[in-house]
């Protein structure tokens, strides 16, 4: 079997590790996060490379990529711990083209692969921790359509987007609404996360709204199984720069008048950051290939992926915070940000215990078993 990447692939991974390298540095990314950690132009320069546009479909003037080159940029963004949430233009793109009807998808999807409208999932309410399927938003039948009245919390830059993709119960079942954030009845609470980035809490009250799909949890279900596809694999670059700086200072930093990786013991700590590294891009490359699977063993190969990942992110972290000492908190030096991105990635979509449960509850009669 062929594990390796296409041509195309790697161009791709060149053109987006350029733009990181020349067009997003530290200095940049620090600007932009003690701006409110969103930058418009920066969303901007990522539409022109086509990014927003990648898993957009062609007809609705989008790329048609799969999942894996999506999977190739995330890899590349997250070495530069890019703060503009471009794995919510994925997760759009994936629920309309999937979900939406033809008007929702005419009107929207266009405006997704240009990247005039950020569109942004709104699912997670005070009360239903990581579970998708607690879901306490109301949507009400109207002679035009839909209203929504809602609380939702951690909205990725969602005092910026220009669209919410949000679920909430209908005829006593949870349904995808289309919400815009101009529309009456609209607020939206920004605010910096720890690592840099936007969110926001989003109230609706009696908002209109555009029906997407009435089997909500599915859709929504997919949603986050392409957002953990995309932070996993944003995670393994975040991780391989954490590795990367960790060696680097190792080599320049002296004690008893030598370098420390000279030390046999710091070095098996590298060696187990690296091993936890691997295991994590290997689980990366495994969560995106399973996206196109049936539903049950998409969720459950989602799932085995956030464990792995979640426990090599805090692993990386960690270690690379000790290896460095004092200076590796330290908030003027890029290593503390590199950590604060890995703790805060750990608990998206769902916490390393969350999933591990997840892992249990999907486990099929025949787990363990060898005949």
């Amino acid at each position: 079997m062929d594990f390796d990447f296409s041509d195309d692939q790697q161009q791709l991974r060149d053109a987006v590790r350029r733009w990181v390298d020349k067009g997003y540095s530290f200095e940049r990314r620090r600007a932009i996060a003690a701006a409110g950690g969103f930058d418009r132009a920066a969303w901007g320069e990522l539409a022109e490379l086509g990014l927003t546009a990648l898993t957009v479909p062609e007809q609705h003037g989008g790329l048609g990529q799969c999942a894996i080159d999506a999977m190739v940029v995330m890899e590349e963004l997250g070495r530069g711990m890019v703060l503009e949430p471009l794995a919510q233009a994925f997760m759009a793109s994936a629920v309309l083209s999937q979900c939406a009807p033809a008007a929702v998808q005419s009107a929207w999807l266009p405006r997704i692969a240009s990247g005039e409208a950020l569109v942004v999932l709104a699912q997670q309410e005070r009360k239903a921790r990581y579970r998708l399927d607690v879901c306490e938003a109301k949507a009400t039948v109207t002679p035009t359509g839909h209203t929504l009245t809602a609380m939702k919390s951690i909205v990725p830059a969602g005092d910026q987007a220009d669209a919410y993709l949000v679920p909430a119960q209908l005829d006593g079942q949870i349904a995808l609404f289309l919400v815009e954030r101009g529309a009456a009845g609209v607020a939206a609470r920004g605010y910096g996360t720890q690592d840099g980035s936007r969110a926001a809490e989003l109230e609706l009250d009696n908002a209109p709204a555009m029906l997407v799909t009435a089997d909500g949890l599915a859709a929504l279900e997919l949603a986050v199984d392409t957002g953990i596809a995309a932070l996993c694999a944003e995670a393994v670059g975040v991780m391989d720069q954490t590795l990367a700086l960790t060696v680097d200072y190792m080599n320049q930093r002296k004690q008893f008048g030598v370098a420390i990786a000279s030390f046999q013991a710091l070095r098996h700590r590298v060696a187990d950051m690296k091993m936890q590294l691997e295991l994590a891009r290997s689980m990366g490359y495994y969560a995106s290939l399973k996206l196109g699977a049936p539903a049950p063993e998409r969720r459950r190969a989602l799932a085995r992926a956030k464990v792995q990942l979640g426990q090599s992110m805090r692993f990386v972290g960690q270690q690379s915070v000790q290896l460095h000492g004092g200076i590796g908190v330290t908030d003027e030096y890029i290593g503390s940000h590199y950590f604060k991105k890995l703790s805060q990635m750990e608990m998206q979509f769902g916490d390393t215990l969350h999933h591990l449960g997840e892992v249990s509850a999907r486990m099929q009669e025949t787990a363990g078993v060898f005949a």
